[in-house]
C-alpha cells in the first residue's frame, strides 16, 4: 500500500495539530503549542468492511502562517488531498477556510479537498457558514479534536475519495 500525502491547512489555532495528534496517538493536549514550519505524521487506517478500504497517510500538519503562499512551496507537491480546518468558534477562520479551499482546487485540480470545522464541542449548533461554501461543493465535516468526534471519519472520507480518483 502506497502512503498518500494529505495536507492539513488552515489558520493559526484552528486545531490542525490537535486533529493530527488525535488521529495518530488518540491524544488531546489542551496546552497550545504552535507548529513551526511543518510537522509530519504517518497513519494507517484500519481496514473497513469494503475491500481495499485500508489507507496509509503521510499527514503534513502545516504552520498557519503560510497562508496562500503554501501553494507555491515544495510542501504541497505530490499531495493527494487537503483537509482544510476552520474553528467553529471563530467565524473569520471559516471564511479563510473557504478561500484556502478555492485556492487549493485551483492549484491542485483533481485532488480531494475537504473542510473540517473543528471545535464542535465548544460551538453552538447554528453556525452561519460563508455563502461561498455551497458554490465550491467541498464536503464539510464537523469535528472535535478534544473528544475525537469525526476525526477518523474525515480521514476515511479523504481515503475513499483518493481511491475513487485513482490518486
Amino acid at each position: 500500500m502506497i502512503p498518500r500525502k494529505i495536507m492539513l491547512l488552515g489558520d493559526i489555532g484552528v486545531g490542525k495539530s490537535s486533529i493530527a495528534r488525535r488521529l495518530v496517538f488518540d491524544d488531546f493536549d489542551a496546552s497550545y503549542k504552535p507548529t513551526l514550519g511543518v510537522d509530519i505524521y504517518s497513519y494507517e487506517a484500519e481496514p473497513g468492511p469494503q475491500p481495499g478500504a485500508s489507507a496509509k497517510f503521510v499527514i503534513w500538519d502545516t504552520d498557519g502562517n503560510f497562508g496562500d503562499s503554501i501553494f507555491s512551496l515544495v510542501y504541497i507537491r505530490h499531495a493527494a488531498a487537503a483537509l482544510i480546518v476552520g474553528d467553529l468558534t471563530r467565524h473569520a477562520t471559516l471564511e479563510s477556510m473557504v478561500e484556502t479551499g478555492r485556492n487549493f482546487l485551483q492549484a491542485m485540480p483533481g485532488r480531494y479537498c475537504g473542510f473540517i470545522m473543528n471545535k464542535s464541542d465548544m460551538a453552538c449548533e447554528s453556525i452561519n457558514l460563508p455563502s461561498q461554501v455551497a458554490q465550491l461543493a467541498i464536503p464539510i465535516i464537523r469535528t472535535s479534536a478534544k473528544t475525537g468526534e469525526n476525526i477518523k471519519h474525515a480521514f476515511l472520507e479523504a481515503a475513499d475519495a483518493i481511491r475513487r480518483r485513482g490518486l
